[in-house]
């Protein structure tokens, strides 16, 4: 199997120590984490982690049921760059002298889909959404007029065949319990109901 990106997406309670438990799980296997980005999600009182990393699928189905053991985990997904719709942003510090003398700027930023953020004497920083690709090229723009500083965040991604975890979450919560008592009546039925 050959490795490709990956971005795993994990819903979980919002605990002390949890983020620490997970990145083990990595360092243990010795994958690197590309991207890691944690947020609060649709659910009230509910983090979501966004995990990207370069792996095979074998490695990163056994890895979620992994990350699934911990307690406070309430699912683990794992989607390739196809079955998201995802964006990164980006800041970019150049010196402001520079960049009004010998750059048109507004062609710059209609091309680049870029926004001054802050424009002062000694330097402009810019901001560009998007993907990699679209974040990178903006570096090779702006290198020559002397680019200062660069930062990128972590991937924010949607799950594009998703109805959201938040409805999942609903449908389980308002089951009423069946009449007769049945030993883990949904053990057998866990991609019917934690599946997106």
């Amino acid at each position: 199997m050959q490795k490709q990106e990956f971005t795993i997406t994990v819903y979980t309670e919002n605990q002390i120590g949890l983020l620490n438990r997970i990145a083990i799980l990595f360092s243990k296997r010795k994958i690197n984490i590309d991207s890691l980005n944690t947020s609060p999600s649709e659910v009230d009182s509910v983090h979501r982690f966004t995990i990207v990393i370069n792996e095979t699928e074998e490695v990163v189905r056994k890895l979620c049921r992994q990350i699934e053991k911990q307690v406070e985990v309430l699912k683990a997904y794992y989607n390739t760059n196809e079955e998201i719709i995802w964006q990164e942003l980006a800041l970019y510090k150049v010196p402001t002298e520079i960049i009004a003398e010998e750059v048109k700027v507004e062609r710059l930023l209609s091309q680049y889909g870029a926004k001054a953020v802050v424009i002062r004497k000694d330097y402009t920083v810019f901001e560009v959404s998007g993907q990699r690709d679209e974040t990178d090229a903006f570096i090779k723009v702006l290198e020559p007029y002397g680019l200062i500083e660069f930062v990128r965040s972590a991937r924010v991604a949607i799950i594009k065949a998703s109805d959201g975890f938040h409805k999942k979450l609903k449908e389980f919560e308002y089951r009423e319990p069946s009449e007769e008592v049945i030993e883990n009546e949904y053990l057998d039925k866990n991609e019917e109901v934690f599946t997106m």
